[in-house]
């Protein structure tokens, strides 16, 4: 029995599920979470939709986004079956994980490399561009019927995680998948907007001054951004701001590494990491344990956002010189 044949068992087997993701969810895990709880809905069974905290108000626009409750306002029903998606490690999911009782099986759906295969099932595919399109081989193999709604959240998670079809992981089965999702004749244009294009004026001002504040390093092969809590209070909560300083980044040459270092309480530090060479974030993250993909990935320091920052790019230049 295949992987994905294990699942689909899986998935008929039990009658509840606890569907979560990792904390800070990004479009492609609310997608997949949505696309899996349609598909799961439309097999007459019982899904609960919980996240550390409730979808942010700039991915409302998904279909049925009203089903992704916050953990501390969920009723925390008992399932039985928990499915993690776009998630390495199930310590990722954050408070969600208190809801998993001791036996109760773990289906792990998921993309990144560094996955720890912490599932009783583990179904992961590093060469897929999403998770959303794990997803889609999956309902696909079910011979599951696609819905408009289903195909939407899919393709936002495609969409983005292949930032809009730029990034090397995106393949012809990629543009094959999308294809078929576009059958359902939703507007791409307005997807877009919607997560790219709809940045409120007063972040934009503020964003304009912030970005002017990067630091390059080690002859121009790195640079950085720093995110204090004072910095952040000053962006409404629906602005992606990391994601938007790295798409503003990427585009200058020459550069191997972009780090944004994140003020997360007073002894520790996030640390957001994207690549546009050859070098393997992904393996600089496992460093510090963190994880995620070759050009995307992400870890913290339990320090201060100084120490956190000496510490980090000391490594990034043993690296740089070996």
């Amino acid at each position: 029995m295949t992987t994905r044949e294990k699942v689909l068992s899986a998935l008929r087997k039990h009658k509840s599920f606890l569907v979560s993701t990792h904390v800070n969810p990004d479009p492609d895990a609310l997608g997949s979470e949505l696309s899996t709880a349609i598909f799961l809905r439309a097999l007459g069974k019982e899904v609960h939709i919980v996240n550390e905290e409730p979808a942010p108000q700039r991915l409302a626009f998904l279909p049925r986004a009203r089903w992704i409750n916050g953990y501390a306002r969920s009723r925390h029903p008992a399932c039985d079956a928990a499915i993690i998606l776009d998630c390495g490690e199930l310590d990722r999911i954050g408070k969600v994980q208190k809801l998993i009782s001791p036996g109760t099986p773990v289906i792990n759906i998921d993309h990144h490399v560094t996955n720890d295969f912490f599932g009783d099932i583990n179904l992961v595919e590093p060469k897929a561009s999403s998770t959303a399109e794990v997803l889609y081989l999956l309902f696909k193999e079910a011979g599951h019927a696609l819905t408009k709604d289903l195909a939407f959240n899919l393709y936002v998670g495609l969409m983005t995680d292949t930032g809009s079809f730029r990034f090397e992981n995106t393949t012809a089965r990629t543009h094959a998948i999308c294809a078929d999702l576009m059958r359902f004749n939703f507007s791409i244009t307005d997807i877009y907007r919607k997560v790219y294009a709809s940045i409120p004026y007063k972040d934009l001002k503020e964003f304009t001054k912030l970005i002017s504040r990067f630091d390059v390093l080690y002859g121009g092969r790195v640079v950085c951004v720093e995110l204090s809590r004072a910095i952040l209070a000053k962006f409404s909560k629906q602005f992606d701001l990391r994601d938007t300083i790295f798409q503003f980044l990427r585009a200058m040459h020459g550069v191997d590494v972009f780090v944004i270092f994140t003020e997360d309480g007073a002894k520790k530090t996030r640390i957001n990491l994207r690549s546009s060479s050859k070098f393997d974030v992904a393996k600089l993250a496992s460093d510090f344990s963190g994880g995620g993909h070759k050009r995307a990935s992400g870890c913290s320091i339990d320090k201060g956002m100084k120490a956190a920052r000496n510490i980090f790019l000391g490594r990034i230049g043993k690296l740089l010189r070996a």
